[in-house]
């Protein structure tokens, strides 16, 4: 590690905990590195082990739950890129976060609920936690759950 943050331990202070990885149920690999940047594939709600946040934000869920799912899917991110480097430690940024809100037609606070993503990334990494985002409503996810997030990190 070049840094003097210890994300490990910063986790811990938040009160987080990480969830075991998810295990892709199609078709690909939850991490691709290439280089110093980390592909993490789009990741859902889960709790213990079940989705989580099913339905629809502005109908069956509200901005509050939304922010709840996205922290949850950032937490199963966070998860993977443990996996996949055995520390958080080794992260040098998060460059890009890509967050998708199943949500009603009308509804238009998707940047709210991808905030709920953002502030726990930024709480845990500081200024190495800002980055680019986009927040876009979809008409459906699967397991009809309220969010899904993917993330693109440099990493050490």
């Amino acid at each position: 590690m070049t840094t003097a943050n210890n994300y490990d331990a910063r986790l811990a202070e938040l009160g987080l905990t990480l969830p075991v990885p998810a295990v892709p149920i199609a078709n690909f690999v939850p991490c691709v590195q290439v280089g110093n940047t980390l592909y993490v594939s789009g990741q859902v709600p889960r709790e213990n082990g079940q989705l989580a946040f099913v339905g629809k934000v502005g109908r069956d869920l509200d901005v509050e739950q939304g922010q709840a799912a996205a922290r949850n899917c950032v937490l199963a991110i966070l998860s993977l890129v443990n996996a996949h480097l055995g520390t958080l430690n080794r992260v040098r940024r998060v460059a890009m976060l890509q967050c998708f809100v199943n949500a009603v037609p009308e509804f238009g606070d998707h940047p709210k609920v991808a905030n709920g993503a953002s502030d726990l990334l930024v709480a845990l990494f500081g200024d190495a936690g800002r980055h680019a985002r986009f927040a876009l409503g979809a008409g459906s996810l699967p397991g009809n759950v309220a969010v899904e997030i993917a993330a693109v990190i440099e990493v050490e």
